[in-house]
């Protein structure tokens, strides 16, 4: 009785162990005509919307780099503007400076070593050594004819030439 009941009781595990796989079996069934059929997440509009982003992106790159360049290059042209402004008024204040007759006055005794009636000038040569003015420069290259211009020599010898003749 014993053996009856063991293999009873197994009988009626294996009759339940299978009733259980049927109800999983039957859910799952269930689950999957429940559901609809799974399609591809790119569908129709998807791609046609796709497609559309993409011309506009392809039309609109080429005027969207134009005016980008466009852009940049009016911000440098304002540049050039207010930089030439900055010099013209540069330029005005220098042409104020010399419609003074003073200002003229010392730009000639600087540059062109004039002096007053009465006054003595004298030129100094550099020290040794010393970093020489343009001026100096000049002046000694009157001197040397090698470093000068062949015109300045030509000149010169000119020069020379109506000295040395005699005056009748």
């Amino acid at each position: 009785m014993a053996a009856d009941r063991d293999r009873f009781s197994t009988a009626t595990r294996i009759r339940a162990l299978g009733e259980q796989a049927a109800a999983r079996v039957y859910r799952a069934q269930n689950r999957r005509l429940r559901r609809p059929v799974r399609r591809s997440r790119l569908t129709g509009r998807a791609a046609l919307l796709a497609l559309v982003i993409g011309a506009l992106i392809v039309a609109l790159a080429y005027p969207l780099r134009e005016y980008v360049s466009q852009r940049s290059e009016i911000g440098d042209e304002r540049r050039k503007a207010q930089d030439a402004e900055e010099r013209v008024e540069e330029l005005r204040d220098e042409k104020a400076r010399w419609q003074d007759p003073a200002f003229v006055e010392q730009q000639a005794r600087r540059h062109l070593h004039y002096v007053r009636p009465g006054e003595t000038g004298y030129i100094l040569p550099a020290p040794p050594g010393a970093q020489e003015d343009g001026e100096a420069e000049r002046l000694r290259n009157r001197s040397a004819p090698a470093n000068r211009p062949w015109y300045d020599n030509l000149w010169d010898g000119i020069d020379k030439a109506d000295r040395a003749a005699p005056v009748p």
